[in-house]
């Protein structure tokens, strides 16, 4: 928890490890920056196939659509010395149900998430897919990538932030092992040589989940500003997480808490336009706070104007997406 902001992080983001180390994108582990080219093109056809050609040769990237390590490669950031490829693994294509949750496969591209069977599952999640980027880009992005790239505007971790999914990462000899999302995205818990991510388990609410975002650009873009909300009301809590202000999501832990609050839970789950308006503020001033006073005792400097034009996009994100949620 950032006691000056009351937020909580729920992604770290060491901007020179990924600039050499952490750009692969596919439905798995770490990424490898070696000095030669690639030489050896490994098609495992199961997941523990996958784990046994990294475990063998731990210098190899693991690769799904590859939209964040083909930019790498292409721009002489990464030079890998094999590629593990997982587009023929069919079990992490797909997805299951299991406890009340979904079990979903890491190598499930964005564009399948953002079909309308999925929708209905989880539309959270399908909305930040459908949002995600062009055609080109959704066809060959997958879920799992986007984890483990961690990029601060990946779309789908807002979400996963908010629904508080856990990952399921497969290891040597058959292991299989559960962490949070966040624990990854924060490095509480880093993937070891041989690990991937397998499949991603998300609860199965069925209530109201909202994804928006605010793009530089008219039309599917790099977000500035992301927000995603979950109503739960089997806990009667509402769980918000902003994406793309910051390396990390971040979770408005006393936002969502007073919000939580006012809704009447057994009623309509109404609330009134100044509440809404409040709820935004509030969000916003946790994820984008101001500066901290001078130890000298002086007046406090101002936001600057771009500070403070992302507050207000952020606070007009998360009223729009409570009341949507709520609607």
């Amino acid at each position: 928890m950032c006691q000056s902001c009351h937020v909580r992080a729920l992604s770290t983001y060491r901007t020179a490890e990924r600039n050499c180390r952490d750009t692969g994108e596919g439905a798995a582990g770490l990424t490898t920056h070696a000095p030669q080219a690639s030489h050896t093109v490994t098609l495992p056809a199961s997941l523990d196939e996958a784990v046994a050609a990294l475990t063998a040769m731990p210098a190899a990237v693991p690769v799904a659509g590859g939209t964040d390590l083909m930019a790498a490669v292409n721009a002489g950031l990464l030079r890998p010395a094999g590629l593990v490829g997982l587009g023929r693994i069919s079990e992490i294509r797909g997805w299951q149900y299991l406890d009340g949750h979904a079990l979903l496969g890491a190598g499930l591209t964005l564009a399948r998430m953002g079909r309308p069977d999925f929708a209905a599952l989880i539309p959270g999640l399908a909305a930040a897919a459908r949002a995600a980027g062009p055609p080109q880009i959704r066809n060959a992005g997958t879920l799992g990538g986007n984890i483990v790239t961690s990029a601060p505007t990946g779309d789908t971790l807002p979400v996963l932030a908010a629904l508080e999914a856990t990952l399921v990462i497969a290891g040597p000899e058959g292991s299989r092992r559960e962490i949070p999302v966040s624990h990854l995205l924060t490095g509480r818990e880093m993937l070891q040589p041989g690990e991937l991510v397998g499949f991603v388990r998300v609860p199965l609410l069925h209530a109201p989940q909202t994804f928006l975002k605010a793009t530089g650009r008219t039309g599917p873009g790099r977000a500035t500003a992301s927000v995603a909300l979950v109503l739960d009301p089997a806990r009667r809590n509402v769980r918000c997480a902003v994406g793309a202000v910051a390396a990390m999501p971040l979770r408005p832990l006393e936002a969502e808490q007073w919000v939580a609050s006012l809704i009447d839970w057994d009623g309509e789950r109404g609330l009134v336009p100044e509440a809404l308006a409040a709820f935004g503020d509030y969000v916003a001033a946790a994820c984008i706070p101001d500066p901290a006073p001078p130890q000298d005792g002086s007046e406090p400097a101002a936001l600057p104007p771009a500070a403070l034009h992302l507050r207000r996009t952020v606070a007009a994100l998360a009223r729009r997406a409570l009341g949507r949620a709520l609607s």
